[in-house]
């Protein structure tokens, strides 16, 4: 029977007509959540308690457990999934690494999740604690761990779960270029998602298994991929490209897409939504339909006191931290992903303007960072140290080194090869000048690259400063590791970034054409 997207009449239609009962579950998912348990503003940075009593806010772990929970009441069968990246992104995770986002997944009942590639970041023996301490099983079928010892009993491929009398089959993914993004270690080798994904669909469905459900942290494009190249997977829930879908303005395309016959679902990031997929299978357990939407996270869901008091008190010892005021900004700094990493941005601009600062005395000439290490704006008006982590929360530090001009180019082609995909490589940068065209072949998009005013020259040694994971051939960056002189423990990225808006302030915040976007 192809998939239909049914009104209910018709849906209740079909039901009266079949000669066996049809098997209906609504999956309840979240991914990217990125340790935000607390409320985030419209920026998807920190939102104060007066703006959230004054209803500005939205998400936080308490309007979660509210949204999970009626939820779970609205449907008679229900499965609460998560897509990876709970990891990362808050001063929550440099203070309990995975601890909390643990302990707040099993209060809330989570059943199954995706491994993402920030949970990691700091390498397998966090992700092992975190498999230790989560109830729900941690899913990665791409990925041999065979020769991990701290991983290879902890995570699976793929695992069963019986849901209302019928067997649902979740797999796993993560990306498959985890070791440019994070720090899984040597002892894991990543592999192709589609051989993956079709390897564990033949096995479940060996096993009588005929509904299948793919946690996929792998981005929108890589999902569409999957689905039109593999068979047996009903649904995809999505996460890795932050993707919002429905039809709201902002959406990347309607939840779910079809692709096929499989739903593909993703509920953008940060815990600002919970996305509610209903989906229906008839007695083959072939899927029929599908429908449902994110729902969002505003002031009209109420926040369960019990989580509101749990992380006030996580909290606390942070507060000292997140509360000292390091500046004031004249007008809001964009950091979002949709501009820094398509683009030149306001956020990049800033934090590479102050790395080159920090050490231009040095000889260095050059600033060069990821625009996915760029992970919040910050509005208009104080800017408190908080805010500065929600923006760089990875702990990296100031990295310089010396390479030649040629090493450079490569560099900024690397970072605009994925830019139709909105990678978090794109190059933001200060000292340098260039422009990009999208529409050329990767390996060929970069020209008119300047040295301040000067035309690059490939052969010459530049002095550059990054930081300590792009240095180390993070998000594309391989060319450097072997520069000359390379320096990678300088101060902590956020440091720098506070003292150079406290010398600055009020920051005036600025594009100034440094890369130029053609077309």
């Amino acid at each position: 029977m192809p998939l239909r997207l049914l009104t209910s009449a018709a849906l209740l239609a079909l039901c009266a007509g079949a000669a066996h009962a049809d098997f209906t579950l609504t999956l309840l998912h979240t991914n990217d959540v990125h340790d935000r348990f607390e409320p985030i503003s419209k920026y998807d940075s920190g939102c104060s308690a007066e703006d959230n009593a004054a209803g500005d806010c939205f998400g936080g772990a308490a309007r979660m457990a509210t949204a999970i929970a009626e939820a779970r009441a609205r449907h008679d069968t229900s499965l609460l999934l998560d897509a990876g990246d709970q990891f990362q992104g808050a001063l929550f995770y440099t203070y309990y690494r995975g601890a909390l986002a643990a302990e707040m997944m099993n209060a809330m009942g989570y059943e199954a999740m995706a491994v993402g590639n920030h949970e990691f970041d700091n390498g397998p023996q966090v992700l092992a604690d975190f498999a230790d301490a989560l109830d729900a099983p941690l899913l990665m079928a791409n990925a041999d761990l065979s020769s991990e010892p701290l991983l290879k009993d902890r995570v699976l491929k793929s695992t069963v779960i019986d849901k209302g009398g019928d067997r649902i089959g979740l797999i796993g993914l993560t990306p498959v270029d985890n070791p440019e993004l994070a720090s899984p270690g040597p002892n894991i080798t990543f592999t192709d998602p589609v051989d993956a994904v079709q390897a564990e669909v033949d096995r479940l469905t060996a096993e009588g298994i005929t509904k299948i459900v793919l946690l996929s942290h792998s981005g929108y494009a890589t999902d569409q991929r999957i689905a039109e190249a593999t068979s047996g997977v009903d649904v995809i829930v999505g996460g890795h490209s932050h993707t919002l879908l429905g039809d709201m303005e902002g959406a990347s395309g309607p939840y779910p897409t079809m692709v096929g016959d499989t739903a593909i679902v993703s509920a953008y990031a940060y815990g600002k939504y919970l996305g509610e997929l209903t989906v229906t299978f008839d007695d083959a357990g072939t899927l029929t339909e599908a429908s449902g939407a994110p729902l969002l996270l505003d002031a009209s869901v109420a926040e369960d006191e019990t989580v509101k008091a749990r992380i006030t008190e996580a909290a606390e010892p942070l507060e000292e931290i997140r509360s000292t005021v390091v500046a004031e900004t004249a007008t809001e700094i964009d950091g979002s992903r949709e501009t820094c990493r398509i683009g030149e941005c306001a956020m990049g601009n800033l934090v590479a303007g102050a790395m080159l600062e920090r050490v231009r005395d040095q000889g260095i000439e050059i600033a060069l960072t990821n625009g996915g290490g760029l992970r919040a704006s910050i509005e208009a008006g104080p800017v408190t140290m908080g805010e500065v982590l929600t923006v760089l929360p990875f702990q990296n530090t100031l990295s310089t080194f010396q390479v030649t001009g040629a090493t450079l180019v490569d560099a900024l082609e690397s970072g605009t090869s994925q830019i139709e995909e909105g990678a978090g490589r794109f190059p933001q940068v200060a000292g340098l000048s260039f422009t990009v065209d999208p529409a050329a072949e990767p390996g060929s998009r970069i020209s008119d690259v300047r040295v301040g005013d000067t035309p690059i020259e490939p052969e010459k040694l530049y002095g550059v400063v990054s930081n300590n994971y792009v240095r180390n051939g993070g998000d594309g960056y391989a060319m450097f590791r072997d520069a000359q002189n390379a320096y990678d423990f300088g101060p902590d990225l956020a440091d720098v970034m506070a003292e150079y808006l406290a010398a600055n302030t009020p920051y005036q915040p600025a594009t100034d054409g440094r890369i130029t976007v053609k077309n």
